[in-house]
């Protein structure tokens, strides 16, 4: 039990003295997937609100797409991706794998669904009677839509962060596409994986330690946009 006391001494120094190599891998994590979660939101928010919006054939299709694909293994999509950007893929020629690029593009494909999903579900949610609000306000269409749409901020913050929260702990997408490299693409999932595997636990428990901080700040920020919402 000596070695996990000790783990966990040098998982505190390390912390505290914000060691380059940790800032280096935290700081990949938080990067990579901001950045794929601020195009899930650019491309998912829109495509909710307009599949909550327009009636269509194939709508209920649709939504049912998006709701398995929330839970979709992310190995699978890992292995999707790597086949399409390897070297004897469509574009292996563009030289995407094992690059943050490519760990974007798999966080994405995680991430779309579940913003989207979760924002068809706080529009469809809104009470009916808010637009016969809004209308009798003298509201035209446009700015009656809009407001609408503002009613269910807090439940599209909610998937925005629910969206945030399943790619910044994933690991699958990320050892696939990035391949781990130090200083580029390794980052706190990966990071663990490896620093256990080697037997150097004080750096992965340093790391997980940014994870559960992470996880319990998204979760804690689901529950209040979900109280607001209510």
């Amino acid at each position: 039990m000596d070695y996990i006391g000790q783990g966990f001494a040098e998982a505190i120094r390390i912390i505290f003295t914000l060691d380059v190599e940790f800032l280096s891998i935290v700081l990949v994590s938080l990067l990579v997937a901001g950045t794929s979660t601020t195009l899930s939101v650019l491309a998912g928010v829109p495509a909710g609100i307009l599949v909550a919006e327009r009636r269509f054939r194939g709508r209920r299709a649709v939504i049912t797409v998006l709701n398995t694909l929330m839970s979709l293994p992310t190995v699978v999509v890992g292995l999707t991706v790597y086949s399409v950007l390897s070297r004897r893929g469509p574009l292996g020629g563009l030289g995407l794998l094992y690059t943050r690029s490519a760990m974007v593009i798999g966080q994405f494909i995680l991430a779309f669904p579940i913003i989207a999903g979760l924002t068809v579900t706080a529009v469809r949610s809104l009470d009916p009677r808010i637009r016969q609000t809004i209308a009798t306000l003298g509201a035209d269409a446009r700015q009656g839509f809009r407001m609408f749409i503002r009613e269910a901020r807090f439940g599209i913050l909610a998937a925005v962060v629910a969206g945030f929260g399943r790619v910044f702990a994933e690991i699958g997408v990320s050892m696939m596409l990035g391949g781990n490299i130090k200083g580029y693409t390794r980052n706190i999932t990966t990071a663990i994986a490896l620093e256990t595997s080697k037997g150097e636990f004080a750096l992965g428990i340093a790391l997980g330690v940014v994870l559960l901080a992470v996880a319990f700040t998204i979760n804690a920020c689901a529950a209040w946009c979900q109280r607001r919402a209510k």
